[in-house]
This record gives C-alpha cells, sequence and structure tokens, in this order.
C-alpha cells in the first residue's frame, strides 16, 4: 500500500508540473505561437498534450520507484532532489518560451532541462535501470523541443 500513496503522490506532482506549464502554454498558443514560423516538422499543436501526460505519467512512475527503495539512502535522495530540479526547470521552460514570448530564453532553459534531465537518468540508472528507462523518452523528447526551439528562435529572428 506504501507504494501506491507514492505512486499516486508521484504521478500528482508530475502532472501538476504540466498543469503549472500549461497556464503559460495555453493563451500563447491562440495568439503568440500561431504567428510564429515553425520549421516543417513541427508536431500538430493536438499532439503536444497527449505526449506530455505520457511524459509526466512515465517520469512519476520513474521517480515513485526511486523514492520507494527509501529516503533513507542518500543516492535515492541526491536522485529526488536532481529529478525536482528537472522538474522546476520543465515548467520553467513553459514560462520562457511561452509566457515570456521568448525563443531565446527557452533555448537557454531547455539546454539547463536537457542536462538535468540526463544527471537525473545517470542517477536512476544507477539506484534502479527501470526508473532510468522510464526517464529515456523524456530526454528524447525534450531533445527534439529543444531543435524545435532553435528553428523557431532562428526562423523568428
Amino acid at each position: 500500500m506504501r507504494y501506491i500513496y507514492k505512486l499516486i503522490i508521484s504521478v500528482v506532482v508530475c502532472q501538476g508540473a504540466g498543469i503549472i506549464g500549461s497556464i503559460f502554454t495555453a493563451p500563447a498558443i491562440a495568439d503568440w505561437y500561431i504567428t510564429l514560423q515553425k520549421p516543417f516538422f513541427t508536431p500538430p499543436n493536438w499532439l503536444f498534450a497527449p505526449a506530455w501526460i505520457t511524459l509526466f505519467l512515465l517520469m512519476g512512475i520513474a521517480a515513485s520507484i526511486i523514492w520507494h527503495i527509501g529516503l533513507e539512502e542518500r543516492p535515492v535522495r541526491v536522485a529526488l532532489v536532481l529529478f525536482i530540479g528537472q522538474l522546476i526547470l520543465n515548467a520553467l521552460w513553459s514560462f520562457a518560451f511561452f509566457g515570456m514570448e521568448s525563443p531565446l530564453l527557452g533555448m537557454i532553459v531547455i539546454v539547463a532541462l536537457w542536462v538535468a534531465i540526463l544527471a537525473t537518468i545517470v542517477r536512476f540508472f544507477r539506484i534502479s535501470s527501470l526508473a532510468g528507462w522510464l526517464m529515456i523518452p523524456y530526454i528524447g523528447w525534450v531533445t527534439f523541443a529543444g531543435i524545435l526551439n532553435v528553428a523557431i528562435y532562428m526562423l523568428n529572428s
């Protein structure tokens, strides 16, 4: 039963980060983002919400696996601090790119986010390979988002 509570809390926290990000994203999609020039490989807008919901679910499961091992273990605490840090950077990217309407600021934040995700994945793999693997789609998507962010910046500068 303890694991189920940790799983629920972890998933809710991750989805909460997504909701915070969407507060900045949703209004900008209809007015600012639509006016930007975008590269040919830009996915349709409808794809972003299900992709992020799925990624936040996987991230929450990964975090719950690490947390379940026990906070008395220093590697677990370090891994979860990194995880929380990258989650904050994730929401900060939405604020920078959409809220501030700044692809340049978005690029800066997404680089820091990517590094934080990689550090989290490395720590997670040291504790649980399953938790590490659950984070791989996330870094893949953020890599793609970073490339998209750079392309949007270049096309609109």
